[in-house]
């Protein structure tokens, strides 16, 4: 049994939902399980989940776990950075890859430890994609921790060059009144109704748009 897992993720990230649900089920891999919000709050362990974490951690704060593991929703080195699902299915791409690797001192640079896919059919709305990646990152992780330590062994380098997305921001979630709905409806499913609604402007005015599903 391990000593520490150390769980971090964002405070207002999506994720911490399914973060709290997991918690427990952990307690079986170690003695101690510690969730946090803030990569300063890092102490000694064993393994540090960073789920649904933007903050760049330091190389002395990474040395504080034997293992520092990242989920991340791309081909990598393909699609390092910001939002990879989102921007995936921007693409036009339902088939999508995650991963499970060791965080680098470089952004999203480690060795990839496991891979899973997720097929959606292109109705999901960003809710139900969350549910389906959340789900696939638990069990990712839950993987590591059962194949542990022998899963280390089996460690691929990233090969290829690598590519990057962007931060998206609000103004990403702008529709053209001029276009159908169909035409947009990519950038639809990714919109978040609380935080980044979708939103056009005509006639001087702004207005909001927000997309649920019926029944």
């Amino acid at each position: 049994m391990l000593n520490q897992i150390t769980v971090v993720s964002d405070r207002r990230n999506w994720v911490n939902d399914y973060v709290a649900a997991w918690l427990p089920s952990l307690k079986k891999f170690a003695k101690e399980v510690v969730w946090t919000h803030d990569v300063a709050d890092l102490t000694d362990g064993d393994i540090a989940f960073f789920l649904g974490c933007e903050q760049i951690v330091p190389q002395d704060l990474l040395a504080k776990n034997t293992h520092n593991l990242v989920v991340h929703a791309s081909d990598l080195p393909k699609g390092k950075g910001w939002s990879p699902l989102t921007w995936r299915i921007l693409e036009g791409d339902n088939d999508i890859p995650v991963v499970l690797f060791e965080a680098a001192e470089r952004v999203d640079d480690g060795p990839i430890y496991l891979r899973e896919r997720i097929a959606f059919n292109g109705t999901e709305l960003i809710d139900e994609m969350r549910t389906a990646l959340a789900m696939t990152t638990i069990k990712l992780c839950n993987r590591f921790l059962d194949e542990y330590p022998g899963v280390v062994s089996g460690a691929e380098m990233q090969l290829g060059e690598s590519s990057y997305y962007r931060r998206r921001t609000p103004s990403d979630s702008k529709l053209d009144p001029d276009r159908s709905i169909r035409e947009q409806f990519r950038l639809m499913r990714v919109a978040d109704n609380d935080r980044y609604p979708c939103f056009f402007d005509l006639d001087g005015c702004t207005y909001e748009i927000k997309v649920a599903k019926r029944g």
